[in-house]
């Protein structure tokens, strides 16, 4: 088992790590919209938000030396399914190509109040 952190996506709020390798599966913790810089969420709307959240994922799948393209499942955590098309629609911009397997719930709350919280499982060829 492999323990993955980087210092250019935020930092964990909580006893975990940003991603744990075993085998050839990387797992991601999930990843709200904190700017790394400032370790606070600077949007307010659910677009900006999942576009923040996404950058997160993708800077913690760098570090271990994948991308996007390499993601197999992904579990996405909303505050309101009323937000789920406005989602969906800049998640999208970032699986063109690659369409992993994913589930979308809505939570009561997310960490510092996040509209929206991404994690996900990556394969290593």
């Amino acid at each position: 088992m492999e323990y993955i952190f980087t210092e250019l996506a935020p930092k964990a709020i909580g006893p975990y790590s940003q991603a744990v390798r075993t085998g050839n599966l990387l797992y991601c913790s999930g990843q709200t919209p904190l700017d790394p810089s400032s370790m606070a969420i600077e949007a307010d709307n659910i677009e900006d938000q999942t576009k923040r959240a996404m950058e997160n994922l993708e800077l913690v799948l760098h570090a271990a030396g994948l991308t996007l393209n390499e993601v197999i499942k992904v579990n996405v955590f909303l505050t309101d399914m009323e937000l789920f098309s406005r989602m969906n629609a800049i998640y999208a911009q970032y699986f063109n190509n690659n369409k992993p397997a994913r589930s979308t719930v809505a939570v009561k709350g997310l960490p510092l109040n996040a509209l929206v919280e991404i994690e996900c499982i990556a394969e290593f060829n």
